[in-house]
């Protein structure tokens, strides 16, 4: 990264820190409810509470603990256990904000009311979704709920992530993994590819005549010169990567045999890693937010609802231009939006949105690699990449550096952690 780059990036994390310590809207009043709590839902309901106390804030979850997608893949690689990326929500309590152990079944925008599955109704004045992805059941012949329990998904981190590893764990050397990749968009673009590079380290060190396939239905993806030259220098022997103009697409699969059919080849699988295409969680509907599409149009400066007034979605189920879905990109989105929350409560109208997000992925257990770039509103309103601002690894890098970036990965994570849950 450029020094003007990394420069851009310090304005941009420093007015993000500038925002937050803006003072308490000590006059705003209002009811807000929150819907899920990952890191944007968790992260808007902390951020309103702080800068808005007399907001009365709700979050809503049927889950008593979080289990994140980032890292899930040090999991599945054997590098740590399930219990390193779980997460409660007591630490929400201390700032104020009420949780509701339940799920929603219901959302009346007129009426401004959220019911949910024990029978309670909840009134707001703004009500927040943060519902994550769903996935597509099915959009590829031969897979489905029942079929992920043979060939899982694992792209929503919990029991499916431990069925990977385990069925990593079960398999013989010579054996042979396969993993298939979506096409855009879905949730972390380079999610995929540091999940190879790691199950390629695991196949390297704990079963060296073994080999991982990745079938993926696109020719480019993020940080691709990266991992490229990552897997050319550590995975040469355990990694091979089928892009959609070799015969990469994935079109159908046989849960019986753990084969992969695409348009030239049929591979079969020892383990399976079957990543589907996504779309918003399905808790958008139950209010028509997506207009019969897969994902949730917004408005950049408060990620209110372009289609139902009143309710704002953030993160993953979020068409937010030029960012990606990630972690990151999700509590900067909740920060803004927690902003343009209490802005709109006191009757005036949202600021300019200042975003940004780095994501960092693991090529090695040692070996790190970022890409990072900073967002703006554009002319057109819609949310744009801020040119020459962003930046990825230098492709050159030392292995000091690559060291120093898994070791930021690290801090990244425990860091966004003590911020969205506390």
């Amino acid at each position: 990264m450029t020094p003007r780059r990394r420069e851009l990036l310090a304005l941009a994390a420093g007015a993000a820190a500038g925002a937050l310590a803006r003072p308490a809207r000590a006059r705003v009043a209002g009811r807000v409810v929150v819907v899920g709590g990952g890191f944007a839902g968790a992260t808007v309901a902390r951020r309103l509470r702080r800068i808005a106390p007399d907001v009365a804030v709700t979050l809503v979850e049927p889950e008593a603990r979080i289990v994140t997608c980032p890292f899930s893949n040090g999991v599945i690689a054997g590098l740590d256990g399930i219990g390193a990326i779980t997460h409660g929500l007591d630490g929400l309590g201390r700032d104020g904000v009420e949780t509701v152990r339940d799920r929603v079944v219901g959302i009346d925008p007129a009426t401004r009311r959220v019911r949910l599955a024990g029978g309670a109704d909840l009134a707001w004045d703004r009500l927040v979704l943060a519902p994550g992805v769903d996935l597509k059941w099915t959009a590829i012949e031969g897979w489905g709920e029942a079929a992920a329990e043979v060939m899982p998904h694992a792209w929503k981190a919990g029991p499916q992530t431990l069925l990977l590893r385990r069925q990593l764990d079960a398999m013989a050397d010579g054996g042979t993994v396969v993993m298939t990749v979506p096409p855009n968009p879905y949730r972390c673009p380079p999610g995929p590819y540091e999940r190879a590079s790691l199950i390629a380290h695991w196949l390297k060190t704990r079963r060296p005549r073994s080999k991982l396939i990745v079938l993926d239905a696109k020719d480019q993806f993020s940080k691709q010169p990266l991992f490229l030259a990552e897997w050319k220098r550590l995975y040469p022997d355990h990694l091979e990567w089928v892009s959609f103009s070799n015969a990469g697409q994935l079109v159908r699969v046989d849960p019986a045999t753990r084969t992969v059919v695409t348009d030239f080849a049929t591979v079969r699988a020892d383990v399976a890693n079957v990543i589907p295409p996504q779309r918003a969680g399905r808790l958008v509907d139950l209010a028509g937010l997506t207009a019969g599409g897969d994902w949730c149009r917004v408005d950049a400066r408060s990620f209110e609802s372009a289609v139902v007034p009143g309710i704002h979605v953030l993160g993953d189920a979020a068409i937010a231009g030029a960012m990606p879905k990630s972690a990151f990109a999700a509590a900067a989105q909740a920060v803004v939006c927690a902003h343009a929350v209490a802005a709109l409560l006191a009757g005036e109208a949202p600021g300019a949105p200042a975003l940004m997000n780095v994501c960092y992925s693991l090529v090695a257990p040692d070996r790190g690699i970022t890409v990072a770039d900073v967002y703006r509103q554009g002319t057109d309103g819609s949310i744009v990449a801020v040119p020459g601002a962003g930046g990825t690894s230098p492709l050159d890098a030392s292995d000091e550096v690559r060291r120093t970036e898994a070791d930021h990965a690290r801090g990244w994570y425990a860091a966004i952690v003590a911020e969205t849950w506390g």
